[in-house]
């Protein structure tokens, strides 16, 4: 690894430590080489939707319009996130 990516390791892992131990997120692992990686996980915000009670119809919506934004090839990633 360069110079430059173990800085950023560094400080991504200084974030995944700020989200998890002072705000209570769960890490889920490093997922940079798992297949299939997207910066959506549709089954995990499926299963946090319906536990904050939105229905399956309104959490189906959400999940595509945010797809949808996510994918714009029209916009460059920067924008799109």
């Amino acid at each position: 690894m360069s110079s430059i990516g173990q800085i950023e390791r560094i400080t991504q892992n200084r974030i995944v430590k700020l989200f998890r131990d002072k705000m209570g997120y769960d890490y889920l692992g490093n997922w940079e080489e798992r297949a299939n990686n997207s910066n959506i996980k549709e089954v995990l915000l499926k299963k946090y939707l319906t536990k904050a009670g939105y229905s399956d119809e309104l959490s189906k919506r959400a999940i595509y319009h945010l797809q949808t934004e996510a994918r714009n090839n029209d916009r460059n990633l920067y924008n799109n996130n």
